[in-house]
């Protein structure tokens, strides 16, 4: 292991919460995940030019994961909102009412325009191999302030998305740092969390069992001190009786005043997006908000339709969230990011159509340049970050790489990318491998 200053797991406990490296701006994090790429020319990066060529080739010529034709103009008006002007498409206008707190990435890119590479390198750091994941790496050196919840849990509805719980895999790490699957679309609570109380045994009879086998796992434990797995399923028997009583209380939506559960939405997304404010609010450390299992965002036909029935489901409840977060005083020390795993073409998708413009306009795969944003958590308010070209396919100015982002999310938490490590395998490993390099110009 080697994290500086980390206690010995077994003795503290594994979630037991821990100081960062440094001061941290951020103490807790909502990844906002719109699964499946949405398009940054018609979200947060209006590119006029596309209108000038609509219909046309564009003088720009990238590897694509699929031949696309000529330009397709955004079927979405942009206008400028708050003090600071940021552009926000029609689509999302109640987020615009919050340009003032964003940190508008333009400039992202990554790897592989493919969504299983780009769903690990986004929640992994890498392409192929299972490695830990962003929220396992923030629990793991954080911990988490409520030892009666798992410190990183996923909200995702309707399934699992692409390489399913590989996304918030701990992988080498001990198994307590391992995210927690919610499916949200459920609204019992025992159908909520899969087995989340016996049908067999009393609270106290189960305290009685888990006592007797914490005697006989310590007996086993003797002279296997560095068997991780006993020790993850120990912490699980554990976590799981002691979520018994919480989980009740904190997925009860109910409990909210009737002005919140307006505020947010009586919608799959809003009682979702409600529940992971209740979740941070409880000391959860890391709360991931999918969008819907499989791509949602996968726009290959008919972007228009797609992207405005989607920024419909959760436009309410983000700008809900933004404004919970700064009432409850909250949204200065909790980070929240949004976005997907890459970007969309600015060109209309043939293999669907066959022709330029086609019947129901679609666009690919981008990894070039896509965008994405942050807002509380120490990032830099009220600004945009980088650009792509004219024509919104490639990043061309102050680019940020996935590992650049995940080095200044670690950063914004307290820690040093290079020096939160963990030894497996002869090799002390990281989140950003080797590369990644903090993105100053993001920070407050």
């Amino acid at each position: 292991m080697g994290i500086l200053g980390l206690a010995p797991l077994v003795h503290a406990g594994p979630l037991s919460p821990r100081a960062p490296q440094f001061a941290p701006k951020a103490k807790r994090v909502i990844h906002i995940f719109m699964n499946g790429g949405p398009s940054q020319v018609d979200t947060f990066d209006p590119k006029p030019m596309l209108t000038k060529y609509g219909g046309r080739e564009i003088p720009i010529h990238l590897k694509t994961e699929r031949k696309t034709g000529a330009a397709y103009p955004s079927p979405f008006q942009f206008s400028q909102h708050g003090q600071s002007g940021i552009p926000v498409s029609e689509i999302f206008p109640n987020v615009a009412k919050h340009a003032d707190k964003l940190c508008v990435i333009r400039s992202m890119h990554t790897n592989i325009p493919n969504h299983e590479p780009s769903l690990m390198m986004m929640n992994c750091g890498t392409e192929q191999q299972t490695r830990p994941s962003l929220g396992s790496w923030v629990t793991y050196g954080l911990g988490t302030e409520n030892q009666n919840l798992p410190g990183f849990i996923a909200l995702c509805p309707g399934g699992l998305p692409v390489r399913g719980t590989h996304n918030w895999r701990s992988a080498f790490l001990p198994g307590a740092y391992q995210g927690t699957h919610i499916d949200t679309k459920e609204t019992g609570l025992d159908k909520l969390i899969d087995n989340v109380r016996s049908p067999h045994a009393t609270h106290e009879q189960q305290r009685q069992q888990l006592d007797l086998l914490a005697k006989l796992n310590g007996e086993y434990a003797r002279g296997r001190e560095e068997d991780v797995n006993l020790e993850a399923r120990v912490q699980s028997f554990e976590l799981a009786y002691r979520m018994q009583m919480e989980a009740a209380d904190v997925f009860d939506i109910s409990k909210e005043p009737a002005a919140i559960r307006q505020m947010y939405g009586d919608t799959l997304y809003g009682r979702q997006t409600l529940i992971a404010r209740r979740l941070l609010e409880k000391g959860v450390r890391f709360v991931q908000l999918w969008h819907g299992a499989g791509q949602p965002w996968d726009a290959h036909n008919d972007v228009k339709g797609n992207h405005s029935k989607l920024a419909a489901e959760c436009d309410q409840p983000i700008a809900a969230l933004l404004t919970d977060l700064e009432q409850r005083g909250m949204l200065r020390d909790t980070l929240v990011i949004w976005g997907g795993e890459f970007g969309r073409t600015p060109t209309v998708e043939l293999a669907a159509f066959g022709s330029n413009l086609g019947g129901d306009k679609g666009r690919d795969h981008n990894s070039y340049g896509f965008s994405m944003w942050l807002a509380g958590g120490g990032a830099r308010p009220g600004v945009i970050h980088g650009a792509t070209d004219e024509f919104g396919f490639r990043s061309i100015e102050k680019k940020v790489h996935v590992h650049d982002l995940h080095a200044t999310i670690l950063h914004l938490l307290g820690f040093d990318h290079e020096r939160l490590t963990f030894r497996y395998a002869g090799r002390d490993f990281r989140l950003t491998d080797v590369h990644g390099r903090v993105v100053q110009e993001l920070i407050a």
